[in-house]
């Protein structure tokens, strides 16, 4: 682990030859962590990774291939504090530092599987404020603190909100999951025409990356099919061999997100096209 201050801009040396910052959310653990580790294995970029339990690997991956990783072990479900030290740290950073800055929201947190009146209250709003709030609390926090760097003069402020099917299709026994990846596509539809209005607008999507054997997928398969009607249905994707990896989905949304047209379309879907 790399921890650095909030306060803190990063040291000289190495870092003056990157220009491309990335802050990714849910960074040690399925498509989040392959995400890095593909992010990290090309020259030129200082990733911020927000994580409980940041993976240490990450420094040495970072550092072979020319890069810098640091680890910021946060827990998102106290979201304000998470966007106070993002918001001081950009602070510190002057604005024509960075060619390119992105953020990718993709933590995310799926409660029991189960009828809503059966989840404890706690782990709902933990749910909701991994992945709502946080999501929208880190995005105002970039977008106020980048509002005239050259980055943005330049077209390359872009959010990359990671959604799922779930937000445009309902599914009993995810209400929770659903609400939040629901609101994650519309608030993204927002800001994508709050920024259109602007002089130098960031570019945000809110993309789903199709089925990923992760954890998740763990849990779908291993809930209570009485309170879950779509337990065969993850049951199916996994024994018929179509769950991608996480490094295949990976591959497909850091894909997306180097699109010339990346931000057109706010909401998407990798398996569209």
């Amino acid at each position: 682990m790399n921890p650095t201050s909030s306060h803190a801009a990063p040291p000289c040396g190495p870092l003056d030859l990157l220009d491309h910052l990335v802050i990714l959310t849910g960074a040690s653990r399925g498509l989040g962590l392959a995400m890095a580790r593909r992010l990290l294995a090309g020259p030129g970029l200082l990733l911020v990774g927000i994580a409980r339990q940041p993976d240490a690997g990450l420094d040495t991956l970072a550092t072979a291939h020319g890069s810098q990783h640091l680890a910021w072990p946060l827990d998102l479900s106290d979201a304000p504090a998470a966007a106070a030290r993002l918001s001081a740290w950009l602070a510190t950073q002057p604005p024509a530092r960075w060619r390119r800055v992105t953020l990718i929201n993709n933590a995310g947190v799926i409660p029991r599987i189960g009828p809503l009146g059966e989840d404890a209250p706690g782990a709902l709003s933990a749910a909701l404020r991994v992945g709502l709030e946080a999501p929208m609390l880190l995005t105002a926090a970039l977008l106020g603190a980048t509002a005239g760097w050259a980055a943005r003069a330049g077209g390359e402020v872009r959010v990359l909100n990671i959604s799922s099917g779930l937000g445009r299709r309902a599914m009993a026994g995810s209400a929770a999951y659903c609400a939040a990846k629901a609101g994650m596509d519309h608030f993204s539809r927002a800001v994508a025409l709050e920024e259109a209005a602007g002089a130098h607008p960031a570019r945000i999507v809110s993309l789903a990356p199709g089925v990923i054997d992760t954890d998740m997928q763990v849990q779908l398969r291993g809930a209570d099919p009485a309170g879950f009607p779509d337990h065969g249905r993850f049951v199916h994707l996994q024994s018929a061999g179509l769950l991608d990896s996480a490094d295949a989905a990976a591959a497909k949304v850091l894909a997306w997100l180097d699109r010339p047209d990346f931000g057109v379309q706010p909401v998407a879907d990798v398996r569209e096209g």
